[in-house]
């Protein structure tokens, strides 16, 4: 049978707060249906930079019979809203809306697949919607929400210093935040709510309830293990009857340099998912 690709289709959820801005690759033609998968990408610039690595993954996706929503949170990307509007449970009315758009369509079984900060939000969806979440996919997930925050906040004490201004430190900053204040960082005008809602998802404490977790992480070389953080949250999760899959590749942080191929994480997701 042949094989037609066909174009994505972009459309407007109403969310919570506004309209969030999706774009919907359909599996291709003569290939099947194999479920859908919501795309939750990473915070703030890292967004940006990963925006064609998950372009092409959700292409390679298709191609396997697995549509792909991609989804611009509230305040992100072509949704409405600014940053400073951005709090956490908006962007998790954000991602049910996703799921009830799918639902509506009959485009199901629904899983989740998340960059970075995105594997934390992910994991918050699938339990509020354990019943309807059959799947995760995590790319290089954050599993701490407060290291994440810190690492964001070192970016504006670095260009700082980079410019030659004065020298701030990172409790400074955290002290800013818990005043209620907010925190300008690369352009980015980080909202207290946001901040501290950030700073206490952890992944040990939110084992799903989907069927299924593909876990996958980048190294500098090949045949590296896990990163001891990430196993400490797999070993735990295991415990619980989770039945989860690693996998680690030799590649580069295409989410944190423009540009940067993900060549080898995207074969190594597509090799996984042709066996399904």
């Amino acid at each position: 049978m042949s094989i037609a690709r066909r174009a994505a289709e972009p459309s407007f959820i109403d969310g919570p707060a506004g309209r969030i801005f999706a774009l919907y690759h359909a599996p291709l033609i003569g290939n099947g249906e194999k479920g859908t998968l919501i795309y939750l990408p990473p915070f703030a610039e890292e967004m940006n930079c990963a925006r064609r690595p998950a372009w092409l993954q959700a292409r390679a996706f298709a191609a396997l019979g697995f549509g792909v929503l991609q989804l611009d949170y509230f305040a992100t990307g072509d949704s409405d809203g600014d940053f400073s509007e951005a709090r956490w449970p908006i962007w998790l009315g954000d991602v049910g809306a996703a799921i009830d758009w799918l639902e509506r369509r009959g485009l199901g079984p629904i899983g989740l697949w998340g960059l970075r900060f995105g594997a934390l939000l992910a994991a918050a969806a699938a339990n509020a919607r354990p019943e309807t979440i059959k799947r995760l996919v995590f790319w290089q997930p954050i599993v701490d929400g407060k290291s994440m925050l810190t690492q964001f906040l070192r970016i504006r004490i670095a260009a700082a210093m980079a410019d030659g201004g004065a020298v701030e430190k990172v409790e400074t900053l955290r002290a800013a935040l818990a005043a209620g204040e907010s925190v300008e960082v690369a352009g980015y005008e980080l909202a207290a709510e946001l901040a501290d809602a950030i700073a206490a998802a952890r992944l040990d404490a939110m084992a799903p309830a989907a069927a299924a977790i593909d876990w996958f992480e980048v190294a500098p070389e090949a045949g590296a293990a896990l990163l001891p953080a990430s196993q400490r949250v797999i070993d735990a999760w295991r415990q619980t009857g989770l039945a989860i899959s690693t996998t680690v590749v030799a590649g580069d942080p295409f989410w944190a340099v423009p540009e940067t191929a993900a060549a080898p994480l995207i074969a190594a997701t597509e090799a996984l998912f042709r066996s399904l």
